[in-house]
C-alpha cells in the first residue's frame, strides 16, 4: 500500500469517526455577538432592579439583542426580563412612565399590547427553553395574565 493510499484510508475512517461523534451538533455561537448580548443582559438586569425599575430600557435591550442575535445562550433569561418588564409597564409601574398621549408610545406601550407581548415572551420561554430556571415563574405569571392557559 502506498503512502498516499494509507493517508486516504486514515482520512476516510477519521471523518467517519468524527461524523459519528457529532450526531447532535451544538449551536455555533459567535463570541463577539455572545459578549455583546451578555453585556445587554447585564445592563437589562441593572435596569430591572428595584432601585431603577427602568422597564422600557429592559425591553429596548431585549429587542435589540433578539433582533441581532436570537441564538444568544441566555435568551431564556432575557425573555423572562422582557416579560416581567412588559407586565410592570402595562400597570404603569416603574420609574419610566408611559405617555399614552404620545402616538409612538401609545403604539408600543399600550397596556393591552404590553400584556400580549408578555404572553408571547413567556410562551416562547416555556416552549423553547423547557429546562430554564425561569420556566416555573413564567408559567405562573402566564396563568395570571392569561387565565385558561
Amino acid at each position: 500500500m502506498s503512502f498516499l493510499a494509507l493517508i486516504f484510508v486514515i482520512a476516510s475512517f477519521g471523518s467517519t469517526v468524527v461524523a459519528q461523534r457529532n450526531i447532535d451538533p451544538a449551536i455555533d455561537r459567535d463570541p463577539i455577538l455572545e459578549a455583546d448580548a451578555k453585556h445587554n443582559l447585564d445592563v437589562a438586569w441593572q435596569a430591572f432592579k428595584p432601585l431603577k425599575k427602568a422597564y422600557k430600557q429592559v425591553i429596548m435591550r431585549f429587542e435589540e439583542t433578539f433582533a441581532a442575535y436570537p441564538q444568544f445562550s441566555k435568551m431564556d433569561e432575557f425573555l423572562y426580563l422582557a416579560g416581567m418588564s412588559s407586565i410592570y409597564l402595562s400597570k404603569n409601574e416603574g420609574r419610566q412612565k408611559v405617555n399614552l398621549k404620545n402616538d409612538k408610545e401609545k403604539e408600543k406601550y399600550a397596556p393591552e399590547k404590553l400584556k400580549e407581548d408578555a404572553v408571547v415572551y413567556f410562551s416562547t420561554l416555556i416552549e423553547k427553553y423547557p429546562e430554564s430556571k425561569y420556566r416555573q415563574e413564567a408559567e405562573t405569571t402566564l396563568k395570571e395574565i392569561k387565565p385558561g392557559s
